[in-house]
């Protein structure tokens, strides 16, 4: 029976790899499913999976070790290759008693800032000596695709050391012109917090941690940035200001001031991702950058965070783009529809007083 099981997976997986879906759902009760530009679409050729055929494709995926991690917590990350064609970001978890997977399709080439249609703005980033730099938004907005694009110019570029903390590893970087080292937690360090407790004595240039988890991966890296590092990673915020508020709040009240006047000091820039569906298929980014200027450093360090969004708005020869912007420019473009660009955004209202200017 595996072996039915392993070759309905593989069928499974070729076709999500195929339809350039961004994931594919496992789960009792319905057919496989695939998201595409967005879009959860059901595999009509495939039976609804039972709860036998769940748990056999669940099985397939894992190693035994990977098995008994998840006989014991329930759930459980990983990264899988699939025959050199692709690579998958897993997790397998329980639900209602029955197993369930979601897997996250990554592509094996990493592209570049223009083929992801991102702003230009954002090889600025990848020429900086040190400082913070943050990509944010919800999850399965194109986060570490960007952050992979802006390491991956890095390392064609120059010649730096840079050491990676990810969980699971998702992106294989070819050595170029810099030394990579990709360290996933729980296979080639215990866990993030010493991943990140060790990382400056591994003599690194540049730092990308995959996410910020807690108060201690977000202190190691202002820390790393305040030495002398460049350092980037990912958040599940909204927005600029939002990050900063997240990221400040996320310590004890004796512990803010410090850490307000370290963000004040490093951070480089933030970068609010969203995909948006295209009028003709795909997906397209919209983004917020925030640029360090002495007038955003002031806010962070006043915490009057709440002024940054007008900044942001106000700044646009500086390089600063709202999200709005980002929208209507796709909307004027006729690159996404009014009507996505008005459901992905914070603020409609203001997005239609843009576009009737």
């Amino acid at each position: 029976m595996s072996e039915v099981y392993e070759q309905k997976l593989k069928d499974l997986l070729l076709l999500a790899a195929r339809q350039n879906a961004s994931d594919l759902h496992l789960a009792v009760g319905r057919r496989p499913t695939l998201r595409i530009d967005g879009n959860l679409i059901p595999v009509q050729q495939e039976q609804i999976l039972t709860p036998e055929a769940t748990a056999g494709l669940s099985m397939t995926l894992l190693t035994p070790d990977q098995q008994a991690y998840l006989a014991k917590n329930k759930e459980v990350d990983f990264a899988y290759s699939f025959e050199d064609k692709a690579r998958f970001r897993v997790n397998v978890y329980m639900q209602r008693g029955f197993f369930a997977a979601a897997l996250r399709l990554i592509p094996s080439k990493i592209r570049t800032i223009e083929e992801l249609n991102l702003p230009p703005i954002l090889h600025d980033f990848t020429r900086l000596a040190q400082g913070f730099v943050l990509v944010v938004g919800p999850a399965g907005h194109g986060k570490s695709t960007t952050l992979a694009a802006m390491v991956d110019e890095i390392n064609h570029s120059r010649t730096e050391h840079i050491i990676t903390v990810e969980e699971p590893v998702e992106y294989l970087f070819a050595q170029d012109r810099s030394i990579i080292s990709q360290r996933e937690v729980g296979v080639d360090t215990v866990d993030f917090h010493n991943a990140l407790r060790s990382v400056l004595r591994q003599d690194p240039d540049v730092i990308m941690v995959g996410e910020m988890r807690d108060s201690t991966s977000i202190s190691t890296a202002l820390t790393a940035s305040e030495t002398g590092h460049l350092v980037f990673s990912t958040l599940h915020t909204n927005s600029a200001s939002q990050t900063i508020d997240r990221i400040i709040d996320s310590f004890p009240a004796g512990q803010q001031g410090q850490v307000t006047s370290q963000l004040a000091a490093t951070l480089a820039g933030i970068v609010s991702e969203r995909l948006v569906p295209g009028i003709n298929g795909g997906r397209f980014p919209a983004c917020e950058i925030m640029l360090m200027t002495p007038a955003i450093r002031n806010l962070i360090r006043e915490r009057k965070t709440y002024q940054i969004d007008l900044v942001i708005e106000t700044s646009l020869q500086e390089g600063m783009i709202s999200l709005n912007r980002s929208f209507s420019d796709l909307v004027r473009k006729k690159k996404i529809s009014l009507e996505n660009a008005e459901l992905y955004s914070l603020n409609p209202s203001e997005l239609r007083v843009l576009l009737e200017r």
